[in-house]
């Protein structure tokens, strides 16, 4: 599996968390773990298929 995969699947399992309506500290770690996942998304889109930030 594939680093977006993997991404994108935890990123799935917490959308799915939120719609369980969590405890607000819960749902602020929740928050929080997704703009990292969206950043890192980012990240990846920004270095394109195959290169990685070092090849840059």
């Amino acid at each position: 599996m594939t680093t977006a995969a993997k991404l994108l699947a935890r990123k799935q399992a917490l959308l799915e968390r939120l719609q369980e309506d969590p405890g607000p500290h819960e749902r602020d770690e929740i928050e929080r773990l997704l703009a990292e996942i969206d950043a890192a998304l980012n990240l990846l889109d920004q270095t394109g298929p195959g290169e990685t930030s070092d090849e840059q």
